[in-house]
């Protein structure tokens, strides 16, 4: 709700949509921290969450750091500095592929899949919060919006 109570703003021009996205972005960011702790996963970053559930559900397929760059929309630099780490922390191994020695695909290990075990389900039930009250014709309105603000900031 807005300051007036209503779910739009007073004046639709004063609405800044980079300081909304933020604020949300914030909201998540802090409730998917405490819901690691909450399941002992204080030295995994919610980055590392999402990459975590990437490779599960691309776990018959070769992903490579090129891949996670895609995905995630993030730097070189800063996806080998968060791979480097989660091998690190027993969450993922490099392997290189018969093909190519160089190319090291990102398999996760038993902790991976472990912590995916423990923390997907609760991020399935955050989920369904974040959706609570809006209807499949809102959500729908919603990614279309999102996805055209995403566009829009790439051109």
């Amino acid at each position: 709700m807005c300051e007036n109570g209503n779910d739009l703003p007073g004046n639709p021009a004063e609405f800044h949509i980079g300081k909304a996205i933020h604020e949300v972005d914030n909201l998540i960011y802090r409730n998917m921290l405490a819901q690691g702790r909450k399941y002992g996963y204080d030295q995994v970053t919610v980055m590392n969450g999402w990459i975590v559930k990437y490779l599960l559900m691309n776990q018959d397929k070769d992903i490579f750091q090129k891949d996670i760059e895609m995905e995630f929309g993030i730097t070189k630099s800063t996806v080998a500095g968060i791979i480097k780490l989660m091998e690190q922390k027993g969450f993922i191994k490099r392997v290189s592929v018969p093909r190519d020695a160089r190319l090291k695909k990102l398999i996760l290990t038993d902790k991976g899949r472990e912590y995916e075990e423990k923390m997907g389900a609760q991020f399935q039930r955050d989920e369904q919060m974040y959706r609570e009250n809006i209807t499949d014709e809102e959500f729908e309105i919603f990614i279309r919006v999102l996805n055209k603000i995403k566009q829009n900031v790439k051109e």
